[in-house]
């Protein structure tokens, strides 16, 4: 289950203690949510988004028109485990897994 949004985002803390008490892996797509004690988080670095929007506006503001500007993936990923949520639900999450994760919540 993917968890986030506008409703949901301000009860994040809510959301962890019931994912918890109901024993449910839950991967969030914004990192605050594992933070606050949400599973797992995988998902575009939103700093390197911000960063490279900014190179957009600029080329704009210097007169580039915005049809002529290529569409772009994202390229910088995270990948954040809360490894004290893994062992409220009775969760062991695996060594490569572990070796994969940008951050780990402890």
């Amino acid at each position: 289950m993917n968890v986030s949004g506008p409703v949901v985002n301000p009860r994040r803390q809510e959301i962890a203690e019931l994912a918890v008490k109901g024993r449910l892996p839950v991967m969030h797509s914004i990192p605050e949510n594992v933070e606050a004690g949400g599973l797992i988080f995988y998902g575009v670095n939103q700093d390197d988004l911000d960063r490279r929007a900014a190179t957009f506006v600029d080329k704009i503001l210097k007169g580039a028109k915005p049809a002529d500007l290529p569409v772009e993936q994202p390229k910088k990923f995270e990948f954040i485990i809360n490894l004290k949520a893994a062992k409220q639900i009775g969760l062991t999450i695996p060594p490569e897994l572990l070796a994969r994760a940008n951050r780990l919540i402890k």
